[in-house]
């Protein structure tokens, strides 16, 4: 395995995690009293929209999984499409598991859907960045020895991250602290970010000191 390839992998991954600690600065220049925990929603939005606009760049540039066939315009924007209706279901569907798991139904609809979105943004936008809609690839690389390069493998680990991040953030909610941070999404969207920014430094290192031993075959 290349190191040019792992050295490619680190630097777009520290370049997600820049952008999501920008997210948290920058935006407190343009908008009066802008605050992660003060003005949450907004900084979801902020947060969602600038990791999804640089992986869609990274992957523009990067091409990490660019097919050798090419590819006509109305098949372009018939992929686009799809991704586009994918990715909407999938917060959808995030928004259902979350409400399964406890969150308020009819109360707070606009933060659990907007924790939805930032949750499709770290795990379903980077498979349609990598993948496309292509539910079969997904199962495939998220089963037992399903990756093939080290972008999946990277998928793997900072999809599990996030969502793993997650679900810890729940845990200091019931709990009767009564502090600012516990109100619904806070705690949880900081782990999932948190969860995510790890992955995307746990996943490089973890390519590195395995790369002996991974052996990604084509199927």
């Amino acid at each position: 395995m290349r190191e040019a390839k792992i050295r490619r992998l680190l630097a777009a991954n520290l370049l997600c995690a820049l952008a999501i600690v920008l997210a948290a600065v920058l935006p407190a220049f343009f908008l009066d009293g802008f605050s992660v925990l003060g003005t949450h929603l907004t900084w979801l939005c902020v947060c969602s929209v600038s990791v999804a606009t640089l992986n869609i760049m990274l992957h523009l540039v990067l091409k990490p999984n660019q097919s050798p066939k090419r590819r006509s315009f109305a098949h372009k924007i018939s992929r686009f499409l799809k991704c586009c209706i994918y990715f909407f279901m999938s917060c959808i569907l995030f928004h259902a598991i979350i409400v399964l798991y406890g969150a308020p139904l009819i109360e707070s609809v606009t933060e659990t859907f907007l924790f939805a979105v930032l949750l499709s943004t770290f795990t379903t936008l980077q498979c349609l960045c990598l993948l496309g809609p292509n539910i079969q690839a997904w199962i495939r690389v998220f089963s037992k020895n399903g990756a093939m390069s080290i972008w999946e493998s990277n998928l793997q680990i900072t999809s599990v991250c996030s969502i793993l991040g997650a679900w810890f953030g729940a845990f200091p909610i019931p709990l009767d602290w009564d502090r600012p941070w516990q109100v619904w999404p806070i705690s949880c969207s900081l782990g999932a970010t948190f969860g995510y920014m790890a992955g995307l430094i746990i996943a490089p290192l973890w390519i590195h000191w395995n790369r002996k031993q991974l052996t990604y075959k084509s199927r």
